[in-house]
């Protein structure tokens, strides 16, 4: 993988960096099995959802676009679209899918909040960049396939990813390691997704209904 910024970047994060296209390229495919699709769609899914993110984030910011220079990436993503045709679909359908999704989430929002702070972008955009490249394979995907987007989920999501975003920005502000800063901002977006998916918490929504609840 292209080098990230930060002189102490563990190696981990590379992996998690890894391991999160992986798992929202699956997630991709998978929504392409769900509609009965063949395994070119689910290749293109697979695609869009693990990269769309990213690229985006690249193009705004004038960095190379990452998975244009590692080749890795997008056979990662084909990968799993392999890996979803020839696999029963209920392995993936519990909880587990779910819980990866999550860590990819925040390792996303961190990576891509580094990555634009590193092209001296100002910090709330820096911010934005790293929800961006979170969320954005995801809505594509959603879009794509016709049905609402994550946007739209009542439980808490993008949230979570702003939360890791938030902190990873504030850490290096504040000088921190990113050794330190990031692991932490990044266990803090994946315990806020944890907490919404097993309590299903949400924000407030707008207005009330006829009944008078909110």
């Amino acid at each position: 993988m292209p080098p990230l910024p930060g002189p102490d970047l563990p190696a981990l994060l590379g992996l998690l960096d890894l391991a999160g296209i992986a798992v929202f390229a699956l997630s991709g495919a998978l929504l392409g099995a769900q509609l009965r699709q063949d395994i070119v769609t689910m290749g293109f899914f697979a695609l869009v959802t693990g990269l769309g993110g990213g690229s985006l984030r690249d193009l705004l910011i004038g960095a190379p676009v990452f998975w244009i220079h590692d080749p890795r990436l997008a056979a990662v993503c084909l990968g799993m679209a392999i890996v979803a045709w020839f696999t029963p679909r209920r392995p993936w359908e519990e909880d587990l899918l779910n819980w990866a999704d999550a860590l990819g989430l925040a390792a996303y929002a961190v990576i891509g909040t580094g990555k634009a702070l590193a092209y001296a972008v100002p910090p709330v955009p820096a911010v934005l960049m790293g929800v961006i490249t979170a969320c954005v394979g995801g809505i594509i995907r959603d879009v794509l396939a016709g049905r609402p987007s994550i946007l739209m989920r009542r439980e808490l999501y993008v949230t979570a990813a702003a939360l890791a975003a938030t902190l990873a920005c504030l850490s290096q502000l504040a000088g921190l390691s990113t050794s330190i800063g990031w692991p932490v901002a990044i266990a803090a977006g994946f315990a806020l997704r944890a907490m919404a998916i097993r309590h299903r918490l949400h924000l407030p929504v707008y207005g009330k209904s006829e009944g008078g609840e909110p």
